[in-house]
């Protein structure tokens, strides 16, 4: 067979999807000397495309840049259902996932986000905790080159990244003042943007436009950060490879895949398969792959899979300020985090809490238009836009992620109408706001605006629900020691079927207020190490 179709023999692993998890998965196995193959259904990205590269990048970044499939449509993606949801959720199609438009921020989760129900009698505990990931956390950070300052005292002792932190610039300074006018914690956010050159990755030159690709090629994208490096290994990947089935034996074992190029089907066979498609691909695929062996699916005797999604919904305050901000500059990225507000208080008649974080606004329509649309037309057009236009030109977003807890009925399933562009069933969304998450959010909202009164800001506008973000897809396949209520084992390991392997931000148990890659990419590190010792040792 053709050596390009991946069906010349049988490869020791076969990853599905190039994202983030995928990616280290690839490089770990690859540098252990194991013959790899990673299928993934979008392709490269050039830099020189990236939106950021154009005088009307905001306009661009709202094409086939943007960050929902159903808005975007290109040929790598498929549709989503979502007439059911309160938040459509974002991803991206392509070698690195969904980190070609992520905004690079780097936070880890706390100690008490693996111990919720032991600690507020909600969810359940992860089957590991946060000095288990330790040193996996640290690996990557060192390999990307996280910029940041060690000593933030919401973390353990020992998080320590090793590049210098970004310049707080004018916004952040501002920002940490009016944290420490209120006696609230704030800490340098870490940034998965190198501040000096590392690896394949340059330093940032502070284009702000992090979101939107960067020209420079600082933003470590998983295309930049890691897959040159597993590529050299000896990975093998293959792009506009749509995975439509998981293949298994008749004893139930998986075999491999079945995908689509180009409208041509192939099968590829392996000893490993390791499932790297998200929080929503994940799910999707191991329905597809019903069998007689697996009837509801891949891995599925518990029920859970496709069931927990997490959406981390984000909201915002923007202020305006006198003072001259230069909120252009980068990276965005955050530069200043706090976590004053993530631990659980149940005076505030809520558990869990939310991760802040202030973010510059570059850009005309972000900061100037799309938070004034409730304005009239006259009041925001005409000669009333020179007026929004300069005092754009001196804000600050305070933005938050929700700890949005896991509940079987926001889950993804297969829609029995809708289709992708080769006939593959399309996953349909159910999600609605709980009352604890709406609860946190009226609460953060409450918290932001003071924040900017603080500061000065000489007018706020409250944004509730940022559409289109924040792309953080967890808790469909989740991890746990009883198959009876969890997918897989605390590697990852199916229960259903031992040599297939989940390594993705589906296999979370609880999604913290933290931004997930970092966790994601800890347990794929930390899975792969283990597959690694089970191929060598033939199991």
């Amino acid at each position: 067979m053709n050596g390009n179709t991946g069906q010349e023999d049988i490869y020791d692993a076969l990853i599905i999807g190039s994202g983030p998890s995928g990616a280290v998965t690839a490089h770990t196995l690859a540098l252990a000397g194991f013959r790899v193959l990673c299928l993934e259904q979008g392709d490269y990205t050039l830099p020189s495309d990236y939106a950021a590269n154009f005088d009307m990048w905001e306009l661009v970044a709202r094409g086939h840049w943007q960050a929902e499939p159903n808005h975007r449509r290109n040929p790598a993606d498929y549709p989503l259902e979502v007439s059911e949801t309160d938040l459509a959720p974002s991803m991206y199609s392509a070698v690195g996932g969904s980190t070609i438009h992520f905004s690079a921020l780097w936070s880890r989760l706390a100690p008490s986000d693996f111990r919720v129900r032991t600690l507020d009698g909600v969810a359940d505990d992860w089957p590991l905790g946060y000095a288990q990931l330790s040193s996996f956390y640290d690996e990557i950070d060192d390999f990307i080159g996280v910029s940041g300052l060690e000593g933030d005292p919401a973390y353990p002792e020992g998080y320590s990244p090793k590049m210098p932190p970004m310049p707080l610039g004018k916004h952040g300074m501002k920002a940490a003042q009016a944290m420490n006018a209120l006696g609230w914690h704030w800490w340098p956010h870490s940034n998965a943007i190198p501040s000096q050159k590392i690896g394949s990755l340059a330093a940032c030159a502070r284009w702000a436009t992090c979101t939107q690709g960067c020209p420079e090629g600082a933003k470590a994208s998983f295309d930049l950060a890691y897959w040159p490096a597993a590529i050299k290994a000896g990975a093998k990947l293959i792009t506009g490879a749509r995975v439509s089935k998981i293949m298994v034996d008749e004893k139930g074992a998986a075999t491999g895949a079945a995908w689509i190029k180009e409208g041509t089907e192939y099968h590829t066979r392996a000893r490993k398969v390791v499932v790297c498609a998200n929080g929503i691909g994940t799910p999707r695929l191991l329905l597809l792959s019903a069998s007689e062996k697996h009837p509801h699916g891949l891995a599925n005797s518990s029920g859970l899979v496709g069931k927990n999604l997490m959406l981390h919904p984000n909201c915002a305050v923007f202020g305006y300020y006198d003072e001259e901000l230069e909120s252009w500059r980068g990276p965005a990225g955050s530069a200043v985090s706090s976590m004053q507000f993530f631990e659980t208080d149940r005076s505030r008649g809520f558990v869990r809490g939310a991760k802040l974080h202030a973010c510059p606004t570059p850009g005309l329509i972000m900061t100037g238009i799309d938070p004034h649309r409730l304005l009239t037309f006259d009041a925001l057009w005409g000669q009333n836009f020179h007026k929004v236009v300069r005092e754009a030109r001196n804000s600050l977003m305070w933005a938050a992620n929700i700890d949005d807890l896991p509940e079987e009925s926001n889950c993804v399933t297969l829609d029995p109408y809708l289709t992708d562009a080769d006939g593959v069933a399309a996953p349909k969304i159910r999600y609605r706001y709980s009352e604890n998450t709406v609860k946190i959010r009226e609460f953060t909202v409450a918290r932001m605006v003071e924040i900017h009164k603080a500061g000065g800001a000489k007018k706020i506008i409250e944004i509730r629900d940022l559409q289109g973000e924040p792309g953080h897809l967890l808790g469909t396949a989740r991890m746990g020691l009883d198959p009876n209520s969890s997918v897989v084992d605390e590697f990852g390991r199916a229960h259903d079927v031992p040599n297939l392997i989940i390594s993705d931000g589906s296999i979370f148990v609880t999604g913290g207020s933290a931004n997930p890659t970092s966790t994601i990419t800890a347990l794929a590190l930390r899975n792969a190490k283990e597959l690694s010792r089970n191929l060598k040792e033939g199991a």
